[in-house]
């Protein structure tokens, strides 16, 4: 029996979970908060890996980006557009999350709205990312303060060539072990979606669950105009080649990037098809693509911009030209390195809403409302991201001098 569960393919569990949680929700009412500390027992997880996971995994991520000596043009263009696209991204979506206000009107009892400090310049605010003690930012959670002590920390790895690494081969192995970690986490996701949807629906009704169409809304708006927009537009107006051709030739990647969740489970199938139906020069394609799978993290970025809005919306926080761009900044930097597992933005939220000052008991349960819908807006991300690197990947070759265009043009292998 036991075998035979864990044979099922994880997502599959986790939706079957979903639709017995609603039933159960629905005929159960009220009492099945009596299982609700099973939810707690979930949330109470990842809030447990998300520092660990983010410093290490950052750090590792700007270590894979190899020798900065070495990078030259190629690695100075990749590098910008991945993480110029990126702040596109969480532009986007912050506009998006505006205009649907996705938060207005939802009712997630339990934690009471936390007075947030508006007396902080935005200088102070960024002054405030450098932290005094990297240790203590590390206990604290302070999280822009350890998004950028690891970005400095791996930079100063990569500058110490050789001799750093002995710490850079640390960092890779700890970041596989935070990958393990994470990924028996998410083996308790099936029960923990069950317990959360079924007190929801228990104590709001089945009517309570339309109350996420805001912001699907929203986030499936960014995604399409992110992909119309920003790499429609890199491909008409900065490589003047056909858009329609680009998003025709890599369909076989967007459907394994849909299907799998993972931007590196996809990557072998997006190097194929950079190389044979966009005409990129293999070198690019094995430079540029899994950098790309590594910090190249556009929809992630993106629904944890809309997600953090959708937050201070719930719990009526005012959100000013200076959250906004910490919501921008902090999702940017933390999507580089995320970890390559299904529903990795979740983790990343959770680092993003302490830069509002958010609690942890009403981060508990934005995620315990978001976590039973995340599969399906999981696999939309990782299309957007997948898209994102074969874009940069073929910006980067045309600029090169390293596109073959008659394949480009050609119709798509199978």
């Amino acid at each position: 029996m036991i075998r035979a569960w864990f044979k099922i393919t994880l997502w599959k569990r986790i939706m079957a979970m979903l639709v017995l949680g609603i039933i159960f929700g629905a005929i159960a009412g009220e009492a099945a908060t009596s299982i609700g500390w099973m939810g707690t027992i979930f949330i109470r997880l990842i809030r447990m890996i998300v520092v660990p996971l983010v410093f290490v995994t950052l750090v590792s991520g700007v270590v894979a980006m190899g020798d900065p000596k070495k990078l030259g043009s190629l690695g100075i263009k990749t590098l910008s557009l991945y993480i110029g696209t990126t702040l596109v991204a969480i532009t986007i979506g912050l506009l998006m999350a505006i205009a649907f206000q996705p938060g207005v009107g939802v009712d997630l009892t339990g934690a009471v709205p936390k007075a947030v400090d508006r007396s902080q310049s935005l200088a102070d605010s960024l002054f405030s990312i450098i932290p005094t003690n990297p240790v203590g930012a590390l206990a604290e959670g302070n999280m822009l303060a350890i998004i950028f002590f690891a970005l400095m920390a791996g930079a100063g790895i990569l500058l110490c060539g050789k001799k750093g690494k002995p710490l850079a081969d640390v960092f890779d192995s700890g970041s596989e072990v935070m990958l393990k970690i994470t990924h028996l986490v998410m083996e308790v996701a099936p029960f923990g979606v069950f317990a959360l949807i079924s007190g929801v629906v228990g104590t709001g009704g089945v009517g309570k669950l339309l109350e996420i169409l805001p912001l699907v809304g929203a986030f499936l708006s960014a995604c399409i105009l992110h992909l119309a927009l920003t790499h429609g537009s890199i491909m008409k107006f900065m490589l003047r080649l056909s858009p329609m051709r680009f998003f025709k030739q890599i369909t076989g990647a967007q459907l394994v990037a849909f299907s799998t969740s993972s931007s590196s489970g996809t990557l072998p199938v997006t190097m194929t098809v950079a190389e044979e139906n966009l005409g990129i020069n293999k070198t690019v394609a094995s430079s540029v693509l899994p950098l790309g799978a590594t910090i190249n993290m556009d929809g992630s970025a993106l629904y944890v911009g809309i997600l953090a809005v959708f937050s201070a919306q719930v719990f009526g926080i005012p959100l000013g030209l200076t959250e906004y761009l910490l919501i921008a900044l902090s999702a940017t930097f933390v999507s580089i390195g995320t970890a390559a597992v299904p529903s990795a933005a979740l983790f990343l939220l959770a680092a993003v809403l302490s830069v509002l000052g958010i609690t942890d008991a009403q981060t508990a349960l934005i995620v315990g409302f978001i976590f039973p819908f995340d599969r399906p807006l999981d696999m939309i991300r990782t299309v957007v991201n997948v898209t994102g690197d074969l874009s940069v990947g073929t910006a980067v070759a045309k600029w090169e001098g390293d596109l073959n265009e008659k394949v480009f043009n050609a119709e798509a292998v199978d």
